[in-house]
């Protein structure tokens, strides 16, 4: 991968940044597409957390399989383990209550992981989260891993996943 090129996943992913769910009865079609594009249609609301919905569909539109599952946990399994955080790849945390999936796209000064993920504080954003969260990093098998240093940025620390 040249250093100006992005991956598919997070080019795919950047152009939801600024979605967020619908307050009340309403839900946003294209969250409602996001559970279609992993095979859960049956999830019909955009209360459901829906973290792992937003990255198994970047996933699966750039035609790599996804967990096809709604738990961001699911991930621990999924792909290549990986022992560092790399730009681009899948990161899950713990947090109360469940767990949150997003992906890797730079780092703060102070060391936190900025990731470009759904469902956080009810909308795609890029948010920075504590490496004392993380659970596990992966990567998709089979795919070039690219050879650049994570950016630094800021971003506001993550404060919702549910």
């Amino acid at each position: 991968m040249e250093k100006n090129e992005e991956l598919p996943w997070i080019a795919e992913a950047r152009k939801f940044i600024g979605l967020r769910e619908i307050p009340g009865p309403e839900h946003a079609p294209e969250i409602l597409q996001m559970w279609r594009d992993i095979r859960r249609s049956g999830i019909k609301d955009d209360e459901t957390p829906w973290c792992a919905a937003f990255a198994g569909s970047m996933l699966e539109r750039t035609g790599i399989r996804s967990t096809r599952f709604e738990g961001a946990r699911s991930y621990l399994e999924w792909g290549e383990k990986l022992d560092k955080p790399i730009y681009g790849c899948v990161v899950v945390f713990s947090r109360s209550g469940g767990g949150h999936v997003g992906f890797v796209v730079g780092k703060t000064d102070s060391g936190n992981l900025l990731v470009l993920g759904g469902n956080q504080s009810d909308a795609v954003n890029i948010r920075a989260f504590s490496t004392d969260r993380v659970t596990g990093y992966r990567w998709p098998e089979g795919y070039q891993k690219p050879n650049i240093p994570l950016p630094s940025g800021n971003a506001d620390m993550s404060t919702n996943e549910a």
